[in-house]
């Protein structure tokens, strides 16, 4: 990747600052409410390369890539929200935990599939750079999930299944793709993650926990999708 492409990525891993942390007014909106808010204004669906991908008429190694680094990412066992439930700060969310946690086991199963599928990872310059910054994407995902401010991880938890919702999009695309089936998802429901977000940050220091988790998880995600632009645009395929 060239200079002004690695610049770009590394901007794309700052830290948002979307959503002001801690100077609304106490009881505006429920964690849920924030948290839903967050999502729309940061996290994979507005990202113009997630968008790219997503709309069709993409080189079917922009596709190739995108899984293999998500796979590089989500893939390995036993993943963030496993290691949430190893370090309970919040032991209240554990049932919601144990949950989504099985929920990514099958798609860790469908991610090893989806990539054995797709076939090599492209060719592309500076795939040296690209191994260490999916390390530190990875780091950055351990950190989050060992957390002891109460409401950090569990908030990355959840906007890691709100954002799954979206990944799943480009994946099933993928998988449509390279002629793959396309499993159904098995995560917790929208409703029992609204929920438990709604108690788990009914106090405002929760709730800003929560929304700093969620933030964090969203940057790396979208410093993801910078980064696989920039492979893109490193091969011509934009």
């Amino acid at each position: 990747m060239d200079d002004r492409s690695t610049a770009q990525h590394d901007r794309s891993m700052m830290v948002s600052t979307t959503v002001p942390q801690g100077n609304e007014p106490a009881g505006e909106r429920s964690a849920w409410q924030a948290l839903v808010r967050l999502t729309a204004a940061d996290s994979s669906v507005a990202h113009p390369h997630y968008r790219r991908l997503i709309a069709g008429g993409q080189a079917p190694r922009n596709l190739s890539d995108a899984v293999h680094a998500l796979c590089s990412v989500h893939g390995d066992h036993p993943g963030m929200i496993a290691d949430v439930l190893a370090n309970p700060v919040q032991p209240e969310a554990r049932d919601w935990l144990t949950a989504a946690a099985a929920g990514f086991v099958d798609e860790r199963t469908y991610l090893a599939q989806l990539t054995a599928a797709v076939g090599p990872l492209p060719s592309t310059p500076g795939q040296a750079e690209t191994v260490s910054a999916l390390v530190g994407e990875r780091h950055a995902l351990e950190m989050l999930a060992r957390s002891e401010r109460r409401g950090c991880a569990t908030g990355a938890v959840a906007a890691l299944l709100l954002d799954w919702g979206a990944i799943r999009v480009m994946l099933d695309i993928a998988a449509e793709r390279f002629g793959l089936a396309v499993p159904e998802a098995t995560f917790p429901s929208e409703s029992d993650t609204a929920a438990m977000i709604a108690a788990l940050g009914s106090s405002p220091g929760v709730q800003r926990a929560i929304l700093f988790g969620a933030q964090q998880l969203f940057a790396q995600h979208r410093g993801l999708w910078s980064l696989l632009e920039a492979r893109a645009s490193a091969r011509g395929d934009l």
